[in-house]
């Protein structure tokens, strides 16, 4: 096997090159850039680094405290079933980097680092996990049959790019995630840590996701624009369902604002087209969601776009949802909950594919039997989510809502709620 340096030093000028040697080398622990490195390149040519089977330590490349590092043109393979990882999620107070090993890139406190045209396959963690760091550039990486599972055999969101405790200043461009077991791309911190900020997820192809293809998680002033994906939510077996982890296309957590989600398109969704948990004062526009299969096979296919206010920093005021299509969701188009949104030009099409309201009602329709519209309405105006926040002073306009029951029950409220005290005009609803 080919030898090379575990521990690269280039503190001074000029920068480094470290070229890999062809073929396949295996690693029994981290290449590791010594913390003070700056201006070091790691380059390819025909290169595999590959965990071996005894592999010890957090990644296959562990880069802390160091600037100007570029990574580009190789592979890294995890050799994932021969690494035997079966891990819960941490508990809230632990830091993803901490708790995972066996990951493809571990970053920490970097400033400064390019990722390009490299492989990432059968990596049993993350492939990239970036943590406390700064001015971050993914572009045209491929990650392939990545990401492991809990004790229950359920995803555990590893297998994408994971960006954590306060990331400023990052994008993921022009990638690929193709089996991948959890979250494509995303955002943590732990609700102590500083936010995640100033990101652009954009141009990213995405199959066959277990858990969400993107999430913007407790961040601020996130782009997710033009990106494609199909079959999220599967395999349907390796859905977190014991932790409610429904699976989305676009995902949000914790307190999100100034962020925009426009012109996305996916296909094929065991879940949700977007959850925007904790999103407020920000834009969705222009995104496609379209189920063509029968109902039966999306076992966890839900509402088209959700409001939610989990997070006790923010409350759901102010966001934009127009010109989006919503076509083939199990129940509704839209959960609206709070102050201030406009919802305009949306088109919510073949809603209620569960057909609650019939008689009887499936089984998929009884969840709340004191609130008998809420799975079937097009558009639906609740009291609440985590926490009160009834639906008032908003506008809803110009919408299309066809499906099952919505000639009858286009806009509906829950007990408590006005539908007179938002705005609704010239909006069509039909079977």
């Amino acid at each position: 096997m080919p030898m090379l340096p575990l521990l690269i030093s280039c503190s001074g000028s000029p920068s480094r090159v470290i070229q890999l040697p062809p073929g396949v080398t295996e690693l029994t622990k981290p290449i590791e850039i010594a913390p003070g490195s700056a201006g070091v390149t790691v380059r390819g040519d025909n290169s595999t680094l590959r965990l071996a089977a005894g592999f010890q330590g957090k990644a296959a490349i562990v880069i802390r405290a160091a600037s100007r590092i570029v990574l580009e043109g190789f592979v890294i393979d995890g050799n994932r079933d021969r690494q035997d990882l079966r891990l819960d999620m941490p508990p809230p107070e632990t830091p993803f980097a901490d708790h995972f090993p066996a990951n493809g890139v571990l970053a920490d406190s970097v400033e400064k680092l390019t990722i390009r045209n490299v492989r990432f396959q059968n990596v049993a963690s993350f492939p990239v996990l970036i943590t406390r760091s700064r001015r971050i550039e993914i572009e045209r990486v491929a990650i392939e049959r990545s990401g492991s599972r809990n004790a229950k055999g359920r995803n555990n969101t590893t297998g994408g790019i994971l960006f954590e405790e306060g990331v400023a200043g990052f994008a993921v461009r022009d990638s690929t995630f193709l089996d991948v077991l959890g979250n494509g791309v995303w955002t943590h911190s732990r609700a102590t840590s500083p936010r995640n900020s100033t990101g652009v997820i954009s141009g990213n192809r995405f199959a066959r996701i277990g858990r969400d293809a993107i999430q913007a998680g407790h961040a601020t002033r996130v782009r997710v624009t033009a990106n494609e994906g199909s079959l999220i939510g599967f395999p349907p077996d390796a859905v977190d369902i014991e932790n409610l982890a429904v699976p989305v296309a676009i995902d949000t957590a914790g307190n999100v604002d100034q962020s925009v989600y426009t012109d996305n398109r996916f296909t094929e969704i065991n879940g949700k087209c977007i959850d925007l948990d904790g999103f407020h004062h920000g834009r969705v526009s222009g995104n496609t969601c379209r189920n063509t299969r029968s109902d039966a096979e999306y076992p966890h296919g839900h509402y088209g776009i959700v409001f939610n206010n989990t997070n006790t920093e923010m409350r759901s005021e102010a966001v934009v949802v127009e010109d989006n299509t919503i076509d083939g969701a199990r129940y509704g188009g839209l959960f609206l909950i709070g102050a201030g949104h406009i919802v305009r030009r949306n088109r919510f099409l073949n809603v209620n594919r569960a057909r609650c309201g019939s008689v009887p009602a499936p089984s998929a329709c009884r969840y709340k039997p004191e609130e008998p519209d809420l799975l079937r309405a097009g558009i639906y105006l609740g009291s609440g989510a985590e926490r009160p926040d009834p639906a008032r002073d908003n506008r809803i306009e110009h919408n299309v809502v066809t499906g099952f029951g919505a000639a009858g029950r286009c806009i509906a409220a829950a007990p408590g709620v006005s539908l007179e005290a938002n705005r609704t005009a010239f909006n069509k609803c039909g079977e």
